[in-house]
């Protein structure tokens, strides 16, 4: 038994903001079916990418798979039979798409009252855009991060992750777990929603918020900390670090660790104010420094005096850190058809329970076996088949 597994999720999910969601259920044990459409209804590879290749195998991991068709009437009936025993639906279709298919929140509460529907859209559930497809660049240009993002003057540049999918998937994984935790005490699902947009500008934090508050327009800082100096990134002998230094405490400790007391007792770097008030000045004094010595060099010495810095990885040398291979995220998985592979793991711990590590599944792999738990009979199963519904 594993901490969700007294759950179970129906996943409508397709390419990477609703998957992401799902994911932190099922790799906590939730009873996750997987639920794609038919190939007569799906006749290319689905959304996602190659179902073989790294993204979808890392994103559907730790589920069964079935096929059923919601467009056929014998389809939805059959998934309103599974809704009746379920806990969880996931879906990020556009808003307007599930009431279409007879999936929306007041449908569903009316087959099990206890349902908990966790919805992401592009913009919201309802508004003047909520019909707009979602994409995660659009979001990041709408949300504020791509006007944060970059060097300045050079416009705006994306993240190099999907930011506002992945955290629009955590945000709702979130919802849904507040949401189970109420039914316990109301015995009555809700429906929880957010959007790439909702999510992007929350992410935005106190970027955000300096606004909200005091109506700054936040810009780029490229490598330094918008409002902390000196925190960068700086070239040594060998190649790059990162150094974070805010506050005077780590101030004389990065001066003594340098050995720039006497350059230090310039007034432009007395006080935390000062110093980011002079970034450019503060930076070119321990760059002048830096460069001295290899990263490694620093990096030991710096984080001896207690100064936070690190290396700048490519992402094979960050799976050959020996921090990261000690911590285990690179998580192996045995594929049936793959042979063994390596995923990244759940990034939190919970002492005493692993995260489960089954592999992503074929389209409609344990169609027969879910229907047949959920109570249908073969027969039954055989006339959705004939019905083209599975």
């Amino acid at each position: 038994m594993m901490p969700l597994s007294r759950f179970t999720v129906l996943d409508l999910t397709r390419v990477r903001s609703g998957p992401t969601c799902v994911r932190q259920l099922a790799d906590w044990g939730a009873n996750v079916i997987k639920v794609e459409a038919t190939d007569e209804v799906d006749t290319g590879k689905g959304m996602g990418g190659e179902r073989h290749g790294p993204d979808f195998q890392n994103t559907h991991r730790n589920k069964r798979g079935m096929t059923l068709n919601l467009k056929a009437p014998e389809g939805l009936a059959a998934f309103h039979r599974l809704v009746a025993k379920a806990d969880v639906v996931v879906e990020n279709y556009r808003p307007d798409v599930k009431e279409r298919l007879g999936i929306d929140f007041a449908a569903l509460s009316a087959v099990n009252p206890r349902i908990v529907l966790g919805s992401i859209s592009g913009f919201g559930q309802d508004g003047p855009y909520a019909k707009r497809p979602g994409f995660d660049q659009i979001a990041q240009g709408m949300g504020g991060i791509m006007s944060v993002t970059g060097m300045p003057g050079q416009g705006p540049v994306r993240a190099g992750i999907p930011v506002a999918d992945l955290t629009a998937g955590l945000y709702t994984a979130i919802g849904i777990l507040v949401a189970l935790l109420e039914r316990e005490a109301t015995g009555k699902g809700r429906w929880v929603h957010t959007s790439l947009l909702e999510a992007m500008i929350a992410m935005m934090d106190f970027q955000a918020t300096r606004w909200t508050m005091k109506g700054d327009i936040p810009g780029q800082a490229g490598n330094d900390h918008p409002t902390t100096t000196p925190t960068g990134l700086f070239r040594t002998k060998d190649g790059l670090m990162n150094l974070a230094g805010g506050g005077q405490q780590m101030w004389d400790r990065i001066v003594a660790t340098l050995g720039i007391t006497e350059e230090a007792k310039d007034p432009a770097f007395a006080t935390d104010k000062t110093r980011h008030a002079n970034r450019d000045k503060t930076n070119a004094l321990l760059q002048s420094r830096l460069i001295a010595k290899t990263t490694a060099e620093w990096v030991e010495g710096l984080n001896k005096a207690g100064v936070p810095s690190g290396p700048v990885y490519t992402m094979d040398q960050v799976f050959a850190d020996t921090q990261v291979k000690h911590l285990g995220m690179a998580m192996p998985v045995a594929h049936p058809a793959l042979g063994e592979i390596a995923l990244v793991r759940a990034p939190m711990q919970i002492a005493g329970v692993a995260c489960a590590r089954s592999p992503t599944p074929e389209r409609g792999e344990h169609t027969d076996q879910v229907l047949g738990e959920f109570g249908f009979t073969a027969a039954e199963i055989a006339a959705l088949r004939a019905a083209k519904a599975i």
